[in-house]
């Protein structure tokens, strides 16, 4: 199962107590990354709406999002966000726990092997220092927008300086430029950088990309020369894909679902009072 970002789990998180979904950027994330078969797209899906129907009955308090891929790749990414590594452990200690779930998703997941090539699980750190704008209510998000660096070992620092540069250009020129960086520190290859960004209609892309030519035209020759030097010595390859939010495969709470019924659909029933359930794979 699913991500993105945003780019969504554990209990220790900053949440909105009403909404069960971060308001801050979470301090970790962890990413189930999947890829599609050609042409399994619709049994993928119908698969993964299992895991948070099964979420529900058990009153997991774990909510995640699922992003399907519009570009690149077939793949869905399923973020689920952390406080710390601390509370992802609580999480995973819930699954243990639960016999029936474990069952359950035990199911789901052999049923998966079916439609999907491959599956990666990653997990990354927020880089606070090299993120931009307001926090996005991700109740009304519905389209992400993931660029991931793979930068040479040892030029950490050089896409520090480039993201830093590239944030106080967009403040000038673009102030409504947002983002958020994540640093990756386990599941690929490091180092490795997710930034993610974020809109409620597929629309915005063009104020995004216009925000971004802005950007790029203010740069002072020192901010240009750090994403120059980023580019030429420090980089190892970039990437941009585009992502859809699938309310029918994430998990969100009830008070989530409220904010727009018809898009997010009704909560899973819960069946018994039992002990909530961890993420969706150990």
């Amino acid at each position: 199962m699913t991500f993105l970002t945003l780019a969504c789990g554990a209990a220790a998180v900053t949440l909105a107590e009403a909404q069960g979904l971060p308001t801050s950027q979470p301090a970790m994330i962890t990413i189930i990354r999947e890829e599609v078969k050609v042409g399994r797209a619709a049994d993928h899906a119908k698969i993964e709406a299992g895991w948070p129907a099964a979420f529900g009955k058990a009153n997991s308090p774990d909510y995640y999002l699922a992003m399907v891929s519009i570009t690149g790749a077939p793949e869905a990414w399923y973020v689920i966000p952390s406080g710390s590594n601390a509370a992802y452990g609580e999480s995973m200690s819930r699954f243990d726990k639960d016999a029936a779930m474990t069952a359950e998703l035990q199911r789901l997941s052999r049923a998966d092997a079916e439609v999907l090539n491959n599956t990666r699980t990653i997990q990354a750190i927020a880089r606070t220092d090299l993120s931009l704008g307001a926090y996005p209510d991700l109740t009304k998000q519905r389209f992400w927008e993931i660029m991931i660096f793979r930068v040479r070992p040892g030029h950490e620092g050089e896409f520090d300086e480039a993201a830093k540069a590239y944030a106080a250009s967009a403040q000038r020129a673009a102030p409504s430029t947002q983002f958020r960086t994540y640093q990756v520190v386990a599941g690929m290859p490091q180092p490795t950088y997710l930034v993610f960004s974020s809109v409620a209609s597929y629309s915005e892309f063009d104020q995004m990309q216009q925000n971004g030519m802005k950007t790029m035209q203010s740069f002072t020759p020192e901010e240009q020369a750090k994403l120059q030097k980023f580019s030429t010595d420090g980089m190892v390859n970039s990437e941009t894909n585009r992502f859809r939010l699938d309310p029918k495969q994430s998990y969100v709470s009830r008070e989530t679902r409220a904010t727009d019924a018809a898009f997010w659909g009704a909560m899973p029933a819960a069946a018994k009072p039992a002990a909530p359930a961890a993420t969706k794979r150990p």
